[in-house]
């Protein structure tokens, strides 16, 4: 497992290139795969299956495991190695040249080439579809891509970003084959071709099966020889029965925080022969308001609210403290948290200060709310834990607020069209950086759409960690972005959590997938013969 102290403070410039250069991680994976083939139920969805689209946490699983990237997270780091790569770094610590030289001989599992034109292809078919629901908001800070020969891929960035390689690292840099995939449109029949460890063999609503990719190249070496993902969709008792009689090997995301804390209690007495393993964690939820909402947009409501809020309760009573309270946007563990939110509006609810905020604003009748929800995208805790936020502000009698939930098409069109005056966000990190928890909230074409602007945040701030290259010297503006975020509350973060997976005493491997990269590496799992 990984400790949060070997992360705080890493890196990006200097250090990292001189690192990426020299390589690491060289040998080819093992491409027969070993051990059992292994089976796993988890509730997120996967909402897609070509990489120009997905960003959510289910699509992203498959991503890193049937797709490469230039760079990879390695187990229980987070300092990028080679992946498809040989070698990458900026040009004289620039942070706005980033060259990458491939690997000899890649091939996808179509047995096609890998080459710097696919890697191009890649990168400007995510930013030339610009989907919604996709990861180009990435990558706007490539200018444009040269490929000098079939192993060089030369980014030249519009603007220093030291975070580049962590992006390219994630879910956002899987590389495609270019004769696979149309340049301009999304790929729409569930399938997949990668050179990633697996080879996705189906894919359906109820189910996907994987099996070890035999021309992968790379550092990872498959400890079983396949994965069926079986769907849930939100279901949790029967993924919690699954899992106890043994129709999967183990569970992934999804289980509901009190059958976690049932499965935790049983299995340290002794009672049922399940583990439950738990890793580091930065996923993050907030609550977010609409700015040009009539109530919502009024800073004297959100103030008072941010008064009222008991985020001890919350993940107490609704999480089973599978979560501890989240007082700033940047979580604990990462470079540069503090806890802004906390310094300013205490950790219990104040209802005198509460009230004093809203007369502040010249509201002397209850403020009227609905708190908006979808039930399985960011977590089952997610309506129960605002049907405990609406009786924490209810209860102030400052407040009458009611909670509504949608599935999540339409939940997240309501956000988009700007329908909900208060709503959810969840947030697993694309890189164990603080820029990652600021940039895609508040920086320009921002993942919230909740009409936030702050000139200091997006023209000054913000460019300002992006560009330099030891993560360290960006404490002290990360504090400043987190500070003014709490004076002006355009979000109230509620908690962060921590990974969990529930398996068979036959699985082995899952304390090197459970980390703050968030990369959950099929690879590493292994399932031992039984009796």
């Amino acid at each position: 497992m990984r400790k949060r102290d070997q992360w705080l403070a890493a890196p990006l410039g200097a250090g990292l290139a001189a690192a990426l250069l020299t390589g690491c991680g060289s040998e080819d994976g093992d491409t027969a795969g070993s051990g059992e083939h292994v089976v796993m139920g988890m509730s997120d969805e996967v909402l897609a299956t070509d990489p120009a689209s997905g960003y959510d946490p289910g699509s992203w699983l498959l991503f890193n495991n049937v797709f490469q990237s230039l760079l990879s997270f390695p187990k229980g780091g987070t300092t990028p190695q080679p992946e498809a790569a040989e070698k990458c770094g900026f040009k004289d610590n620039s942070s706005q040249v980033f060259t990458c030289t491939l690997r000899n001989d890649l091939k996808f599992s179509n047995g096609h080439p890998l080459t710097s034109e696919d890697v191009k292809f890649s990168f400007e078919r995510t930013m030339r579809i610009n989907d919604e629901n996709g990861p180009a908001v990435m990558l706007a800070s490539i200018g444009n891509i040269k490929t000098p020969d079939e192993r060089t891929v030369v980014f030249n960035l519009k603007t220093p970003d030291a975070t580049f390689p962590q992006k390219i690292a994630s879910g956002a840099g899987s590389i495609v084959d270019h004769s696979a995939y149309p340049a301009d449109k999304l790929r729409t029949d569930n399938k997949a071709v990668g050179s990633g460890v697996y080879k996705l063999d189906s894919f359906s609503k109820k189910e996907a099966d994987f099996s070890v990719n035999g021309q992968y190249k790379g550092p990872a070496e498959a400890q079983n020889t396949g994965m069926t993902l079986k769907f849930f969709q939100g279901r949790q008792q029967q993924l919690k029965d699954a899992v106890q009689n043994g129709d999967v090997d183990l569970a992934y995301r999804g289980l509901a925080m009190k059958d976690l804390a049932d499965l935790q209690a049983e299995s340290l007495s002794g009672g049922k022969n399940l583990n439950v393993v738990e890793g580091t964690g930065a996923e993050v939820q907030h609550l977010v308001f609409n700015m040009k909402d009539p109530v919502a947009g009024k800073l004297g409501v959100r103030k008072a609210m941010a008064y009222l809020l008991d985020r001890s309760t919350l993940v107490r009573d609704v999480y089973k403290r599978t979560a501890e309270p989240l007082y700033s946007v940047v979580p604990a563990g990462i470079t540069g948290h503090n806890t802004a939110f906390f310094d300013k509006y205490g950790d219990r609810p104040q209802p005198e200060k509460a009230e004093q905020a809203l007369r502040d604003e010249g509201i002397t009748d209850k403020v009227k709310l609905t708190l908006w929800g979808t039930p399985i995208r960011y977590g089952p805790g997610t309506v129960p834990g605002l049907h405990e936020i609406a009786k924490q502000l209810n209860a102030s009698g400052l407040f009458d607020v009611d909670v509504k939930s949608t599935d999540v098409a339409t939940y997240e069109k309501g956000v988009a069209q700007g329908d909900y005056p208060v709503y959810v966000k969840g947030w697993v990190p694309d890189y164990p950086d603080p820029d990652n928890f600021v940039a895609p909230f508040f920086g320009t074409d921002n993942v919230l759409a909740n009409h936030y602007t702050q000139a200091q945040l997006t023209g000054q701030l913000i460019p300002a960690t992006a560009g330099q290259p030891s993560r360290a010297a960006t404490v002290g503006d990360f504090q400043k972005i987190q500070n003014l975020v709490a004076d002006d509350v355009p979000m109230l973060p509620l908690w962060q959590g921590k990974q969990y997976a529930v398996a068979q005493e036959s699985i082995s491997g899952l304390q090197w997938t459970l980390d703050a990269s968030t990369v959950f590496r099929f690879w590493e799992i292994k399932k031992s013969p039984t009796d």
